[in-house]
């Protein structure tokens, strides 16, 4: 495509009547751009909710090639959302995207971080995302399948189903839930789980939690939105998962369930249930996200490329940006790469969340520490071990 291609930033709410027509267009035109959150359902509640919303109109002449939704903090941009944005990327039609380095060649911003870019990223570190494509047939179809193939497993959490209706009563799953108090149950939850863990809280700032409220009510609009599934046995609230959806994709969001009850799986057998009832109205793509819980790979058959990378400015540095990046790059320092990425994606959600530089610093120094103190617990159970001579 002739032209030089040219950058225009709006807020989310100045888009055009013509431009979100093109932009539903170009999702529908586009396979890869087939997750809610390229909606611009997304964008708009997003972008209300989100401090120092924006999108990037690119132009080449006066025709428009893509979009892409974003937020700053501070010097750094990132996805609209983030770090509850599991798929980002331009929206465009098919090969029409231009590439990470130039979007953020073109937003001129110190630093841009993604996560889960989907487009060409060159120099971006490839994840996969894992998927449930589910036959025509439906549930019991792809169900019969998994259970000729990990017939072990799903024979456990069947016993699992049968010990949870033992121990408490009756096992009873409900789905497209929109209740704020059952939202409010879910995220304090969450939270807890993030104490429990030593995560960073993506809840405390409050416009985290502001946006599932306000994506809930968003369920009359065109085929997107949000709800909840949950399940109850005997009366008590054993799981609970939220869940955006568009087309005939269901991404699996935000679960938790109750730890006591750990033993019996419930939250496992809940996306089971929520799987079943969902592709009774036609969903047949039900996206797990990244891997990294050993369950998805019993349920899942289909991956999806996406980029992680962190693009500077020529002549910055990422280790001495700021403070709290320098902080937590101490706290992972030759602890392997593993170890090392693990403490770069709490820097890039804890940078997401906090609006401000001090709580950004904050965040970073509980992160710095929950890192450190791992690895000394690592170091004390390796010397803990006993010597094995051959």
């Amino acid at each position: 495509m002739a032209g030089i291609l040219q950058v225009e930033i709006v807020k989310p709410d100045a888009l055009s009547v013509a431009d979100v027509a093109m932009w539903r267009e170009m999702v529908a035109s586009n396979p890869d751009l087939a997750s809610p959150y390229f909606r611009p359902e997304f964008t708009r509640i997003a972008g209300s909710i989100s401090p120092n919303a924006a999108v990037a109109i690119f132009r080449r002449g006066d025709q428009i090639v893509g979009f892409f939704p974003h937020q700053r903090r501070g010097g750094t941009i990132q996805p609209l959302g983030a770090p509850m944005n599991d798929y980002h990327g331009v929206i465009a039609r098919p090969g029409e995207a231009p590439d990470l380095d130039t979007v953020a060649c073109l937003l001129d911003a110190p630093c841009l971080r993604v996560g889960a870019w989907v487009g060409d990223a060159p120099d971006a570190e490839t994840r996969e995302t894992l998927m449930v494509s589910m036959p025509e047939e439906g549930f019991e179809a792809w169900y019969a399948e998994r259970r000729q193939t990990w017939g072990k497993y799903f024979k456990d959490k069947e016993r699992a189903r049968r010990s949870l209706a033992t121990e408490l009563g009756e096992v009873r799953v409900e789905r497209n839930l929109r209740d704020p108090a059952l939202l409010d149950e879910l995220i304090a939850l969450k939270r807890d789980q993030y104490r429990r863990t030593g995560r960073h809280d993506i809840f405390d700032c409050g416009w985290t939690a502001d946006l599932l409220h306000a994506l809930l009510q968003a369920h009359g609009e065109d085929d997107f939105g949000a709800s909840m599934a949950a399940m109850w046995a005997g009366g008590k609230l054993t799981a609970v998962e939220y869940s955006l959806h568009a087309g005939g994709r269901y991404h699996f969001w935000f679960p938790v369930y109750e730890p006591s009850l750990a033993r019996c799986s419930p939250g496992i057998l809940l996306s089971m249930d929520t799987m079943r009832l969902a592709s009774e109205h036609g969903y047949r793509v039900f996206d797990f996200g990244f891997g990294g819980e050993g369950y998805k790979k019993y349920f899942c058959n289909v991956t999806q490329s996406v980029g992680e990378a962190v693009v500077l400015r020529r002549g910055l540095s990422l280790s001495v940006s700021n403070a709290a990046v320098g902080l937590l790059n101490t706290a992972g320092k030759a602890r392997g790469d593993r170890l090392r990425t693990s403490v770069r994606r709490r820097w890039a959600a804890i940078e997401a969340c906090e609006t401000t530089p001090m709580n950004r610093f904050k965040g970073a120094v509980a992160a710095a520490q929950v890192a450190l103190h791992k690895g000394a617990d690592r170091a004390a159970t390796r010397m803990a071990q006993p010597e094995v001579t051959g």
